[in-house]
């Protein structure tokens, strides 16, 4: 890396952890001394299939696929989720070299019982490409030309988010190590940690295993005021962050563990008595599609039935 390089960092996210973007802002700055630009990537005017089963799965999972058109088609750049945090270099993930590759993906999957125990899991994690490296000098992706694809039935949307399917494999090398997209797990390697499953992170959740490192990470904000309790509490009060929040963050490290338990089950009754529903609108979205998805698919249905009756009738 040249010394007036600028690692862009490009991050996925929806107004509900919007909040968690500064902090993983924080926790990379904090662990270089390399020029970063951070990129929220929250509201982008991507493309609607015409089939809703192919619709996004977050209100940003096309996002990525912008990328290298807004880096103008050159120089290269990270792709990450807002739920995360880095404990390391950064550099040490962006120099990992493309050798003819045009995107870098995770290149296995470590601790897979742990992380498969989560409640909401998976029972397949593939194709980890949450933290990714992309070429964009050579990739010529288009975000409407890529949704066109799957509205002409080139491939549908697991092919072409779990599969890559709009790069031949060679292009592809799975060079980031698990320990840079860390899937809830925490140890002393760990460069990334990833809050991957919605029903349990920390901002959302009460007694998250790992919440310690991402309070940490904002009790050291709040001291040097990158962030103010008056932020977090106005999105406490929107309804996109928990109300027993800013208590864990100042209060629950000093607790005895034997307590914690204790403590996060009042938390947790506390925010249910206070009306807090965890991802209300990421859920309300996901039931809408989904009753989209079923008038769709009747629709299908109905038109088969007609064109079959049409054709013994002839």
């Amino acid at each position: 890396m040249v010394d007036d390089e600028v690692i862009r960092v490009f991050v996925g996210v929806d107004r509900s952890q919007l909040l968690a973007v500064p902090v993983l802002e924080y926790s990379i700055r904090r662990h270089t001394t390399a020029k970063v630009e951070v990129i929220p990537m929250l509201d982008l005017p991507v493309p609607v299939p015409l089939d809703p089963r192919n619709g996004q799965r977050t209100g940003f999972s096309f996002s990525r696929f912008c990328i290298p058109k807004l880096c103008e088609y050159k120089g290269k750049a990270i792709y990450m989720d807002a739920d995360m945090l880095v404990m390391h270099d950064i550099r040490e993930l962006w120099n990992i070299p493309f050798e003819g590759a045009k995107v870098i993906i995770q290149e296995e999957v470590k601790f897979v019982e742990e992380t498969l125990q989560k409640v909401g899991a998976p029972k397949l994690r593939k194709k980890q490409c949450a933290v990714m490296l992309l070429d964009c000098a050579n990739l010529d992706w288009d975000v409407n030309a890529i949704v066109a694809g799957m509205d002409e039935g080139k491939y549908n949307y697991d092919e072409l988010m779990a599969g890559l399917c709009i790069l031949d494999e060679q292009h592809v090398k799975y060079g980031v190590p698990f320990e840079w997209n860390s899937l809830e797990h925490w140890d002393a390697n760990t460069r990334l940690l990833h809050y991957t499953d919605v029903y349990t992170q920390p901002w959302s959740c009460c007694g998250n295993k790992f919440a310690w490192v991402w309070f940490q990470e904002v009790r050291r904000m709040l001291a040097d005021g990158s962030l103010t309790e008056e932020r977090i509490q106005e999105e406490i009060t929107i309804g996109y962050l928990r109300p027993s929040l800013i208590r864990d963050i100042k209060y629950r490290h000093l607790l005895p563990s034997f307590l914690r338990g204790i403590w996060d089950k009042k938390n947790a009754a506390a925010d249910k008595i206070a009306g807090y529903i965890p991802h209300k609108d990421v859920y309300e979205a996901k039931r809408k599609r989904q009753k989209i998805i079923k008038a769709y698919e009747a629709k299908l249905k109905a038109a088969e039935s007609a064109e079959s009756i049409k054709t013994s009738i002839l």
